[in-house]
């Protein structure tokens, strides 16, 4: 079993910075991918980055392509989620998956089985 603990939201204004961090537990050998997703009241649960354990290949919604990076630090089996330029659009709840299945592909949520309890990031304007 792999166990996922994500931290690091708070407020932050437009145009401000905040990394977000997850901290990988349990059977980390069979991890494959790990993503950030985010959900506010008003929208369904959204992808926001994806990773790829094993290799350096990352997939980004096109609404933070430039302004967030994903990354791990798999001596500190730990996921980050640099983000910069921080618009109030980007207030939601965000969330920390895991998928210990292989799959050519990890973009949607329905791609990962493992869920964080999510941390609030608020952007005001």
């Amino acid at each position: 079993q792999v166990q996922v603990v994500e931290s690091g939201g708070g407020v932050v204004q437009a145009g401000g910075s905040l990394r977000l961090s997850c901290v990988v537990s349990g059977r980390i050998d069979l991890m494959y991918a790990m993503g950030w997703f985010r959900q506010t009241p008003w929208k369904e649960r959204e992808t926001v980055a994806t990773i790829v354990w094993h290799k350096p290949r990352e997939t980004y919604a096109d609404s933070v392509k430039g302004r967030f990076t994903i990354s791990v630090d798999k001596a500190a089996n730990t996921m980050f989620l640099e983000m910069n330029s921080l618009k109030p659009e980007d207030t939601a709840i965000y969330y920390c998956a895991a998928s210990s299945y292989y799959q050519s592909t990890y973009y949607q949520k329905a791609d990962f089985g493992i869920w964080g309890q999510g941390t609030q990031v608020t952007v005001s304007s």
